[in-house]
């Protein structure tokens, strides 16, 4: 499982970053200090009663606030934004905790994701900041349980991510409660509602239902073998590719010893006509040796037979003192 990102408040001036596990411990901002502990365990209680004393803010104060960080980079702007949201943040977590993971470490990616907010907010637009930073907290959350959820990456595409955030909702709206595949008028509902090819759902509910299992689990409880014993190769062996490298190195030698008995009109002219990616045409080599196309069509049938009967001889005289 992914560990979560510590909060980190470098991308203001004056400010430390926070320990590795939450939010941190005494984090300074500015001049201000305070000591907002939160560990996905025993602190999380202290952590959410603690929050609850930060002050909301008034719309006006707001906007003055978020005008002296974009102006000036005042850190205790920044830092009284922060604090004024958390409460919204953690709101916002507990509507995840349905993926098995520390409400701790959501609320820790929903602070992240609030930051970012606060780094990119423009007072002058007219909306508040909580408006603005909903879609930057519900963004990190989402792109944490994405990474954290399964060892397999569950949804790179948009489609993907829409599934996985929305199919188990929307299977209990239908009574869709069955555990194997979904019933093919339930899948084309629910593609119908995210708007999804119907072989997306498919293959999300089939990676929800189905948990992560480890290759190296025995095939049955009295088994020693392992399911990745199991597993097909498709690339060709160690032996087969060795078998086809030492081949091929036999018959290009014996190409080339045949290509050493011919003169060296019919080497070039073989050589142009049937070795090269983009064979030279009659006209060309006719231009070049200063000869018919039918001449040079002739000596090209010649060579290729003498290093036809080369080779065939070498290989039988190769079998005869094997």
């Amino acid at each position: 499982m992914k560990v979560a990102r510590p909060v980190d408040f470098t991308g203001y001036p004056g400010a430390r970053k926070t320990t590795k596990q939450g939010l941190g411990k005494h984090k300074t901002m500015g001049s201000a200090n305070y000591n907002i502990d939160l560990s996905p365990d025993q602190n999380l209680s202290r952590y959410l009663q603690r929050i609850r004393t930060y002050p909301m803010l008034e719309v006006e104060e707001e906007r003055q606030l978020a005008q002296r960080w974009r102006d000036h980079e005042d850190p205790e702007a920044a830092e009284r934004m922060v604090t004024s949201h958390l409460r919204l943040v953690a709101k916002i977590a507990m509507g995840f905790q349905g993926y098995g993971l520390p409400l701790g470490e959501l609320i820790s990616e929903g602070n992240v994701g609030m930051m970012q907010a606060i780094k990119r907010f423009d007072p002058e637009r007219g909306f508040r900041l909580s408006t603005y930073a909903i879609w930057w907290i519900r963004a990190a959350i989402q792109e944490y349980i994405l990474h954290s959820w399964s060892l397999v990456k569950m949804g790179t595409t948009a489609a993907q991510k829409k599934l996985f955030f929305n199919l188990r909702k929307l299977k209990a709206r239908i009574q869709a409660l069955e555990d194997g595949d979904l019933y093919p008028e339930n899948v084309s509902v629910i593609a119908g509602w995210l708007k999804v090819p119907e072989a997306e759902v498919i293959n999300m509910n089939r990676r929800l239902i189905g948990p992560d299992q480890s290759l190296n689990a025995p095939l049955r409880d009295d088994s020693e073998g392992e399911w990745l014993d199991w597993l097909v190769e498709e690339k060709d062996g160690q032996e087969i590719v060795l078998a086809e490298r030492q081949e091929l190195g036999s018959r290009r030698k014996l190409l080339a010893t045949a290509m050493m008995g011919l003169s060296d009109r019919e080497r070039k002219i073989l050589s142009e006509r049937r070795l090269n990616e983009a064979p030279a045409t009659l006209q060309d080599l006719s231009l070049r040796f200063g000869i018919s196309r039918e001449r040079v069509r002739q000596i090209e049938v010649r060579a290729f037979e003498k290093v036809q009967k080369s080779v065939k001889n070498a290989v039988i005289e190769q079998h005869i003192n094997a």
